[in-house]
């Protein structure tokens, strides 16, 4: 029979997983507690790194639908679970394990899908969402403004037109019949 803190600490994970946009698993042998705490200040409000058993963690990720971390969940592990932006998470994971060569990142999982160590630091090498969708605002108004110019010419173009015909109208055809009456009344 499973020990009541166990289960606990499986629907705790579980928990995890579902809320989390992203989780990022990583070694953290020889690590000291103030690089760990280190780490979880690196990563900022949006993540929450946490050390965890193995035999839990598979547990909770196969409840959680994940079932791709078990290969990964050997030896020291931990995780972090994203919340926000997974482009700024990996980039806190990546900085901090160039400084400190003892933490590895392992693999992770992004909206279900399973996540290599070579993909998180691709993934770190973006651009953050938000510079990412003002580069997209910047480009749509971009091509609207060019569409804008288009369909500005031949508006223009008519515009033209109309004040040639108004003006020669105004200058003394004023009082000729139109084509069409002229037609009428030859029959």
């Amino acid at each position: 029979m499973a020990r009541p803190d166990k289960v606990a600490a499986v629907a705790e994970l579980t928990e995890k997983f579902r809320d989390s946009n992203a989780a990022v698993l990583t070694e953290y042998r020889g690590l000291t507690v103030a690089q760990l705490k280190e780490l979880r200040r690196s990563l900022g409000e949006n993540a929450q790194y946490a050390v965890v058993k193995n035999t839990l963690t598979k547990i909770a990720a196969n409840e959680a639908g994940i079932d791709q971390l078990d290969a990964l969940l050997e030896g020291p592990s931990a995780i972090a679970f994203v919340t926000g932006d997974p482009v700024d998470a990996a980039k806190s994971l990546r900085d901090f394990a160039k400084a400190n060569p003892l933490l590895v990142i392992k693999g992770g999982v992004l909206e279900g899908k399973a996540l290599s160590a070579d993909e998180i630091k691709k993934l770190a090498d973006l651009e953050s969402r938000e510079v990412l969708l003002a580069k997209l605002a910047g480009a749509m108004k971009a091509s609207m403004a060019k569409a804008a110019a288009t369909f500005q010419a031949p508006l223009t173009e008519f515009v033209r037109t109309a004040d040639a015909l108004r003006a020669k109208v105004e200058q003394g055809g004023a009082g000729e019949p139109a084509p069409a009456a002229e037609a009428e009344t030859a029959e």
